[in-house]
C-alpha cells in the first residue's frame, strides 16, 4: 500500500480492537472475552481501516494478532452478524462480504509481518484471520474450524478456499473446509497449519518475541519477500524468476544491503534502517 495519505487524520481510538504500539510492533487484541472475541460490523471495519493507517504510517515493522481471554476469536457475532445480515438486501449483504474480504487482503498486503498468536478458539472469521497471518503461533489449547459450511453458507469465506489449500493442501483443505470439523494443535500443527508451537499459555509471549525479532530485522527485505509470497501463487515459475530479479535489482540498490557488506567488514552486527 502507497505511503502517502490524504486530509484524513491518524485515529486515536480504536472502538472496536484494543491497540498497542511499542519499539516499531503493533499489537492488535479482540478485546470481547465474555463472547469469546466475536467479530462485530465495527470490529472488522476498525481492522481493515487500521491496517490501511499502519500501511500508509510505515512506523510499524510487525503486527500481532491476539484474543483477550479464553480464546483468540470465535468468528462472527452470531446475532450482531448472522442475526443482523438476514434483515439486509442483497446489495447489503455484498458491502458487507466484500468488507470481510478487505480485511483479509489487507492482512496479505500490508508490508510487514503479521503473527497471530492463537490460544482456544479459532472459529469462522477468527480462524481465516489466522490464516491471513503470516506466522502462526499456538499453543496445545488452540483449535481452528472453518464453519461457514455449518451455518449453510460457502466454506470458501474470506478467501479461505484460496488461502488454506496453499497452506495445508487441496486434500486437508477440502476436509476442513466442507465438514467444519475443529481441527485441534496437534493435527493442525502436523499439516503445517500451525508455525509454532508453544508451551501452553506462552502464545502471546512467543508471538511478541517473534515480532520484536522481526521489527528489528531488515524490514524493507521482509515487506517484498512477502509481497513475492503473494504474488508469486498464481505465477508461472519463467515470470515469478523474472519478478524475483527485479526485486533483488532493486534491493541491491538499498542501503540495507550496503550496510550488511560494511557491517560483516567491520565485524559488527547490521544496523538495518529498512531502506
Amino acid at each position: 500500500m502507497s505511503p502517502f495519505s490524504g486530509s484524513a487524520e491518524r485515529v486515536e481510538h480504536w472502538d472496536h480492537l484494543r491497540v498497542a504500539r511499542q519499539d516499531g510492533v503493533a499489537t492488535v487484541t479482540f478485546a470481547r472475552p465474555g463472547k469469546l472475541n466475536a467479530l462485530t460490523f465495527g470490529a472488522y471495519a476498525d481492522l481493515r481501516d487500521l491496517l490501511a493507517e499502519l500501511s500508509r504510517e510505515r512506523s510499524v515493522r510487525a503486527l500481532v494478532l491476539a484474543g483477550e481471554g479464553r480464546g483468540f476469536c470465535s468468528g462472527g457475532d452470531v446475532e450482531e452478524i448472522i442475526g443482523a445480515t438476514l434483515a439486509l438486501d442483497t446489495a447489503q449483504l455484498l458491502d458487507f462480504n466484500r468488507m470481510t474480504g478487505q480485511v483479509v487482503r489487507a492482512l496479505r498486503e500490508c508490508p510487514f509481518p503479521v503473527i497471530a498468536a492463537v490460544h482456544g478458539v479459532a472459529a469462522g472469521a477468527g480462524a481465516v484471520l489466522a490464516l491471513a497471518a503470516d506466522f502462526r503461533v499456538a499453543d496445545p489449547t488452540a483449535r481452528f474450524a472453518f464453519l461457514f459450511t455449518r451455518v449453510g453458507l460457502s466454506g470458501g469465506d474470506m478467501g479461505a478456499a484460496y488461502l488454506l489449500p496453499r497452506v495445508v493442501g487441496l486434500g486437508h483443505a477440502t476436509r476442513l473446509l466442507m465438514l467444519g470439523e475443529p481441527v485441534l494443535a496437534p493435527e493442525a500443527e502436523r499439516i503445517g497449519l500451525i508455525s509454532e508451537m508453544t508451551d501452553e499459555g506462552r502464545a502471546d509471549e512467543r508471538a511478541a518475541a517473534l515480532a520484536r525479532r522481526l521489527a528489528e530485522g531488515p524490514a524493507l527485505a521482509y515487506a517484498q519477500t512477502k509481497a513475492l509470497l503473494t504474488a508469486e501463487l498464481d505465477m508461472p515459475l519463467a515470470a515469478a524468476v523474472e519478478l524475483d530479479a527485479t526485486t533483488q535489482a532493486l534491493l541491491m540498490n538499498g542501503e540495507d544491503y550496503a550496510e550488511f557488506h560494511a557491517a560483516f567488514t567491520e565485524k559488527r552486527p547490521p544496523k538495518w534502517q529498512g531502506r
